[in-house]
């Protein structure tokens, strides 16, 4: 898992720091502390994973987290069938909380999508690549531009799997790709820079 080498690549930093390599502990002084003013309760230590854990949870997002965590409409209909009508409402909430609240709502003409899929039963691991554009009465439409599925695949099943999350017009054509595949299947590009890289780790 991603998440998981990104963990250790800061543990062994960490643990290569000072005199005493490996360390198990690191320690530090107060901001504005001086080594005149050095008390005790200036000084703090850390357990070097503790520590990296830390780091890598402000980078990253907690390790524990996977790249196949569930999409906000599968995290609601879970807390449906558990007959949890909060936690459906709250799933749904958090999912559009995300979205438009990101620096880089709303989508944009010309925003690019790049879509990832993991591997699930014996169907590949593929990705789809969409364009978002102008559609009419000023809303925007979002239409495929490539897919990598292999073309050995029957071009029935190609066409019921590509394509799904096109958009001929809408006030927002990321909503249902967000909700339905996950934002951390997600990449958005937009000026040619990575706006979101939900997909990436």
């Amino acid at each position: 898992m991603r998440r998981d080498v990104e963990l250790q690549i800061i543990t062994e930093a960490l643990q290569k720091m000072g005199p005493h390599s490996p360390a198990t502990r690191i320690w530090g002084r107060a901001p504005g502390a001086t080594s005149e003013q050095g008390a005790a309760g200036n000084v703090w230590a850390g357990d070097v994973h503790d520590v990296a854990v830390h780091i890598a949870t402000r980078l990253y997002g907690h390790p524990s987290a996977t790249t196949a965590a569930a999409s906000p409409r599968a995290q609601a209909e879970d807390a449906k069938r558990a007959r949890d009508l909060v936690g459906e409402i709250g799933a749904l909430m958090q999912g559009d909380e995300a979205l438009t609240s990101a620096p880089w709502y709303p989508a944009r003409r010309g925003d690019v999508v790049l879509v990832h899929y993991e591997q699930a039963g014996e169907f590949p691991a593929f990705g789809e690549t969409y364009v978002v554009d102008d559609a009419d009465g000023g809303l925007l439409g979002m239409r495929l531009l490539a897919h990598t599925l292999p073309d050995t695949m029957d071009p029935a099943e190609v066409e019921g799997m590509a394509g799904c999350f096109a958009v001929e017009s809408a006030d927002c054509p990321l909503y249902e790709v967000w909700f339905e595949a996950g934002p951390q299947r997600l990449t958005i590009v937009r000026d040619g820079r990575v706006v979101h890289a939900g997909g990436a780790r």
